[in-house]
């Protein structure tokens, strides 16, 4: 059976908002029949597994949709133009931890919702770390809090449900295997990324 070519035949925008907006596409659906799909237009983000002698960085803060803290790694929007998701991962990572890292690699891409969300995340993992100035940020950001995890721990507290935040058990996860693989065969730090989004 031949493959559908799902047109988008008209667009409509619901909402534009500070970081997100959703649009109301028109899709064309096999059998000839057309169906309304909401989209959450989104600028996409990344994230970063520091990984050093203490074990992997973990960072807390309050999240309002869930209206509690969670365990998360440092992570950060694209959406400076003309920043490349490294330069912003390396941003996040001294922004929120006060960290630099000589070492860094792609460990994992993800879409974090595609059933209604165009948001991709790339996830690095930064090693041989050291500390640099933090600059504290505004908002949800002054209270966060950092801690160091041994990674088997990190990995088990996502079993047991402690750690659910999605790009936090994605990259920890990955990070788990890319250690028991020896870091071997990770991808450089510019590898080209399909899902992201061009940068301006």
């Amino acid at each position: 059976m031949a493959d559908h070519e799902y047109e988008v035949l008209s667009t409509e925008v619901v909402f534009t908002g500070r970081v997100i907006g959703v649009h109301k596409d028109e899709v064309s659906m096999p059998g000839g029949t057309t169906s309304q799909r909401d989209v959450v237009v989104h600028p996409g983000a990344v994230a970063v597994v520091a990984l050093g002698e203490r074990g992997v960085l973990l960072v807390n803060q309050y999240r309002h949709p869930v209206r509690r803290r969670l365990d998360e790694l440092p992570a950060g929007l694209l959406d400076k133009d003309g920043e490349s998701a490294l330069v912003a991962a390396q941003r996040e990572l001294a922004e929120e931890a006060g960290l630099a890292a000589d070492t860094w690699h792609v460990l994992v891409d993800h879409l974090s919702s595609p059933g209604m969300c165009d948001e991709a995340v790339r996830i690095y993992l930064a090693r041989d770390l050291s500390e640099v100035d933090r600059d504290v940020q505004e908002h949800e950001e002054q209270e966060m809090t950092i801690s160091w995890v041994p990674l088997d721990d990190a990995a088990r507290r996502i079993l047991s449900g402690e750690l659910q935040n999605a790009t936090a058990v994605v990259g920890v996860l990955a990070a788990d295997r890319a250690a028991r693989d020896g870091f071997g065969g990770l991808r450089p730090a510019d590898a080209p990324w399909p899902s992201g989004k061009a940068r301006p």
